[in-house]
């Protein structure tokens, strides 16, 4: 027998083709509740099918946080665990038990694994801790966008954690995401000081290629009082960069990927993106020392900040490239393999091995024709790339 009632509530729009998928995930829970606010496809008429109480409502203007403090409204009083997810997120199967094994009397929400998005192969792109389970009473969503769960008991807020229950992410790519910048920009002319929706707004800048807009505003939020998480403020000095790169200032982008490194060595990110940065400078010696610094780090963190690109091919293909440029052969092919292993489908990739397979075939060849001895290591290079140019 249960010892909690649970119930998961979300908001939707033309979803239709994520419920039979969302509801599968969801019947664990002894209560489904939907918010629909506005659909006009079948979305309504196939959660109902499914069992879902559906409550509908029009909301203008258009804000996350009501909507889902509406949402949460709906749900009956008596429940004691909400899970808050979309339709386009699913949980995998056994979640409830964890839930309920994990939850204590003391407990006032729940963070679990939440994966935001899949690379091309199916494997996990961007994973990190999600806190959308919370009791049923004393919380509140705030800010228009990128809203979170506020609690406002007098009792202490107390977390649980739980890396089991694991929630994926599988969104229509096809939806806009034209509201958030204007959201964004509500939020923070209602709570000017907030750090965190400062940050994201400066990353919405980015997004539009809005360059200077971007640089403006991520600077101010490094010089906010409370911007102390170094991960988000290194965050913000990659975007930094990123903008000025895209003005063609590469100095300015470089400077700021170095901050980013200083602010941040815990992590990958500053190193690939400097490593890119120089790739496109054709700096070979310079991607070549980033690739080997971001390799030591083995940790990937369980925040939003990662990136895919940190933790996929990506590094290893610019460490092939690098390799190869600097006459590093053997090790430009080790990484060409590890590359094309981790992305089996990209021709360029598999193009890039073979051509750098076929290039340490011929050195191997040409050496064994000539005399090699007394030749130092950094001698043997130079004396392979000139044969090289040679034959």
């Amino acid at each position: 027998m249960s010892k909690y009632k649970v119930a998961v509530y979300a908001i939707c729009k033309d979803e239709a083709h994520f419920v039979d998928r969302w509801m599968d995930a969801m019947c664990e829970a002894d209560e489904v509740y939907v918010t629909d606010t506005g659909s006009s496809d079948d979305t309504v008429e196939k959660l109902r099918g499914r069992g879902a109480i559906v409550n509908v409502i029009n909301l203008n203007p258009w804000r996350f946080d009501v909507a889902r403090n509406i949402s949460l409204s709906f749900v009956s009083k008596d429940i004691d665990i909400c899970v808050c997810t979309d339709l386009d997120e699913i949980l995998e199967p056994g979640w409830r038990d964890l839930l309920e094994k994990a939850w204590t009397p003391q407990t006032t929400r729940l963070k679990y694994m939440y994966t935001w998005s899949f690379n091309a192969y199916g494997a996990p792109g961007v994973t990190f801790w999600y806190e959308k389970i919370h009791q049923r009473q004393y919380f509140r969503w705030v800010h228009p966008v990128h809203e979170v769960l506020q609690y406002y008991g007098t009792q202490p807020d107390v977390y649980t954690w739980e890396g089991k229950i694991q929630l994926n992410h599988y969104p229509d790519c096809s939806k806009s995401r034209g509201q958030y910048l204007e959201l964004l920009e509500m939020s923070i002319k209602e709570e000017p000081d907030d750090d965190r929706n400062m940050h994201y707004l400066g990353r919405e800048y980015m997004f539009y290629g809005m360059w200077d807009e971007c640089i403006e505003t991520l600077k101010k939020h490094l010089q906010m009082p409370k911007t102390y998480w170094k991960d988000e403020r290194a965050a913000s000095m990659r975007f930094i960069a990123r903008s000025y790169k895209a003005k063609n200032d590469f100095i300015e982008s470089t400077n700021w990927l170095y901050r980013a490194i200083a602010e941040a060595p815990h992590l990958r990110e500053p190193y690939v993106e400097m490593a890119q940065l120089a790739y496109s400078e054709r700096d070979w010696p310079r991607v070549y020392h980033m690739v080997q610094e971001t390799l030591k780090i083995k940790e990937r963190p369980a925040t939003y900040i990662n990136e895919a690109s940190s933790w996929d091919y990506t590094i290893y293909d610019l460490g092939a490239l690098s390799c190869y440029e600097l006459g590093l052969y053997e090790k430009s092919l080790d990484y060409a393999k590890t590359a094309a292993e981790m992305a089996p489908d990209d021709h360029r990739l598999k193009n890039n091995l073979e051509l750098i397979r076929q290039n340490n075939e011929r050195v191997i060849r040409i050496c064994n024709k000539s005399s090699l001895n007394n030749l130092k290591p950094w001698s043997f290079i130079a004396w392979c790339i000139k044969l090289l140019k040679k034959h």
